[in-house]
């Protein structure tokens, strides 16, 4: 059996280790455009603020791809599929064959049309280690250097922690009125910006550039923002183009529960396609490390189960049925964890002014309706974050818990006896 891997982030390493459950003989291939052992992205961040070293970013092993009898192919791009002779065409002329393909590769990110964008020299994204790598060096070569980020999400917010100590002036400009506005509400979000503001940033909301003209941005309210270096992270895009006519695409390559596309033999998995949020019962984009390690797993199992009836395994096809929204993240040391969607009733927690005592913030939201819990949102005090993740994933009954207690202190007496033993891994006598 022949694997061939598009991708060599979570999704492609969740794959990798699949088929090994299932299948320890067949081939596979691994084709990455990027030069790297893999990596856990999120870490880049952490890289240009000293955290963490290359080494440490490594997402498995030295080893791994040896240990797993894999060929990785990198600095090379699959430029066509062509799935009636079964082959991945890549970027030097070679051609991969498959018998089984996954498609993992994951988004890129979005670069609006600005006018003036093409006179910037020193410009850069941020989602890949080649960009930190990049913006290192610029700052490097710049000292005392003003930043300008395109973007107040989460990789324009964790893209200014990195660098936040390493220049004199940070300015972040969004269209949007609050910051990290995907995955927070206003209060919520006021809280984190405040946060933020008091470690020197400075933030540009409900604005947007209209502009650039060399090392200046002019904005659509007519102010102008000097720079040296400017950071474009408003956003990303599913690279789905590979299965144009191939399989069915929407806003991300659409999968059923198995990662199976609509093109035999061909899967997807991470970025790139589209997922059921069990939250909301919405098919969406659900870009997450976690999802995609979860799916790449789910599809590279389902991709070797057909060898069992050779290897006499009983081993049967897995299904990726509980996907949700989630972020878990920092700044400046205040963490941040949210889930699901904000539909239903509210529980808000004591201290949502975001202040209980001098130094500690604790912000909390409990969304709810139907008798299910449906998302949340933590700020600050985020212990025991995982009891809200588990009702929401296992769309738990709330009747059968003590859902005021959860809401209060979430612990794993508000369960019965029965539940408990189960999550905790043991057996009900």
């Amino acid at each position: 059996m022949k694997y061939v891997i598009i991708g060599n982030s979570a999704a492609g390493i969740g794959a990798v280790e699949g088929i090994r459950q299932i299948d320890r003989q067949g081939e596979i291939t691994v084709i990455t455009d990027e030069a790297h052992h893999t990596y856990s992205r999120p870490l880049i961040s952490y890289l240009l603020y000293g955290k963490v070293t290359e080494e440490k970013m490594k997402y498995r092993g030295d080893n791994f791809y040896s240990d797993n009898n894999v060929k990785l192919k990198k600095s090379v791009s699959v430029t066509k599929i062509d799935a009636d002779k079964k082959h991945a065409v890549l970027s030097n002329g070679d051609n991969v064959p498959y018998d089984k393909l996954l498609v993992a590769s994951g988004s890129s990110p979005f670069v609006p049309p600005f006018e003036g964008l093409d006179t910037v020299k020193e410009k850069v994204t941020f989602m890949s280690l080649d960009d930190a790598r990049k913006l290192d060096e610029m700052i490097t070569k710049k000292k005392d250097a003003k930043v300008l980020i395109i973007g107040a999400g989460l990789i324009g917010l964790k893209c200014a922690e990195g660098i936040i100590k390493r220049v004199s002036k940070i300015t972040v400009v969004d269209l949007a009125p609050r910051i990290l506005s995907s995955i927070l509400d206003e209060e919520g979000a006021a809280i984190v910006q405040n946060h933020i503001e008091k470690q020197g940033l400075d933030f540009l909301l409900k604005g947007s550039v209209k502009k650039f003209d060399g090392n200046s941005a002019v904005l659509e309210s007519g102010e102008t923002i000097r720079f040296d270096i400017l950071v474009l992270a408003v956003g990303v895009r599913p690279n789905t183009s590979l299965l144009k006519d191939i399989a069915d695409i929407d806003r991300g390559i659409i999968v059923n529960g198995k990662s199976e596309t609509s093109a035999k033999d061909i899967y997807a998995a991470g970025d790139c396609t589209q997922t059921l949020d069990v939250s909301s019962g919405q098919i969406k984009i659900m870009a997450l490390l976690p999802n995609a390690y979860m799916q790449g797993e789910c599809a590279g199992i389902n991709m070797a189960v057909s060898q069992q009836a050779v290897s006499q395994q009983a081993v049967s096809e897995k299904t990726f049925d509980r996907a949700i929204p989630m972020n878990a993240i920092g700044f400046f040391d205040l963490h941040v964890i949210t889930a699901g969607n904000y539909t239903g009733d509210v529980y808000q927690g004591a201290g949502n002014s975001g202040l209980v005592t001098k130094d500690q913030v604790s912000y909390k939201k409990l969304f709810y309706s139907d008798n299910k819990l449906n998302g949340y949102i933590l700020i600050g005090d985020i212990e025991k974050a995982g009891i809200y993740t588990s009702l929401i994933r296992e769309r738990t009954p709330l009747d059968s818990i003590d859902f005021s207690l959860v809401c209060e202190k979430p612990g794993l007496m508000a369960f019965t006896k029965e539940e408990r033993m189960v999550k905790l891994g043991g057996r009900v006598s």
